[in-house]
């Protein structure tokens, strides 16, 4: 009996204007409160127009970008009300998420992606920071997987989305990967023993420690953020 392979389908021009604006925003290579055109965004990327004002618009949806009247479109600032509330919600669901997936842990997953966080990032480099975060994710979202709750799963995936340039510019001025490869390890250790209480309390200490990070970083004279 032949198995049939699925082949993925191509991404349309929209979907590819999509994922490449959505990078340079991420990585802050378009930095918060920068204007972005339409004709440049099309000549950098040698995108369509029409696919670069689809990407644009989807954008505004996932609250990356925003329509401004006479001037087109700009990225979203990131303000210190958006911090708070991203990692206010981060901290009341992923600690549960940890203590529940206690002792039901596929720790041979957790472990894969443990070892590609732990391998941190350049310095400086933003696209490296992006692939670091990308792991550290995968490492989150599997972590309330575990827990058995797909809805809240899939929630702390879009808050980590969420936080994602958040982390990438406070990671351009501090590099946590080290210590957050090594609460990774705690938090396995803390599973592997069936200790939810611990394993909730390591998770809660990584949230808050990366929330300060963002913080202290984005707080300079000349910090993009917004009060």
């Amino acid at each position: 009996m032949s198995v049939v392979t699925r082949i993925p389908a191509p991404l349309s021009l929209a979907d590819q204007a999509v994922a490449t604006l959505k990078r340079e925003i991420l990585a802050c290579r378009l930095p918060p409160g920068e204007a972005v055109s339409e004709t440049l965004m099309t000549e950098r990327f040698q995108l369509g127009r029409a696919a670069v004002r689809a990407g644009l618009a989807r954008l505004a949806e996932e609250g990356l970008v925003q329509a401004v009247p006479r001037r087109g479109w700009v990225v979203s600032v990131v303000t210190v009300r958006d911090i708070h509330e991203v990692f206010e919600l981060r901290l009341m669901l992923e600690p549960e998420a940890a203590s529940r997936a206690a002792g039901h842990a596929d720790l041979q997953r957790l472990r894969q992606l443990d070892d590609v966080c732990a391998l941190g990032h350049q310095p400086e480099d933003a696209d490296s920071a992006l692939e670091f975060l990308a792991a550290n994710r995968c490492f989150h979202v599997t972590v309330a997987e575990l827990a058995g709750n797909q809805r809240l799963a899939r929630q702390i995936g879009r808050l980590l989305d969420e936080a994602t340039r958040m982390l990438v510019l406070g990671l351009s001025t501090r590099d946590r990967s080290g210590e957050m490869a090594h609460e990774h390890r705690a938090l396995i250790a803390a599973m592997a023993a069936h200790n939810a209480p611990l394993a909730g309390q390591i998770m809660r200490d990584q949230i808050t420690a990366s929330r300060d990070m963002v913080l202290a970083a984005l707080t300079g004279p000349r910090s993009a953020l917004v009060v």
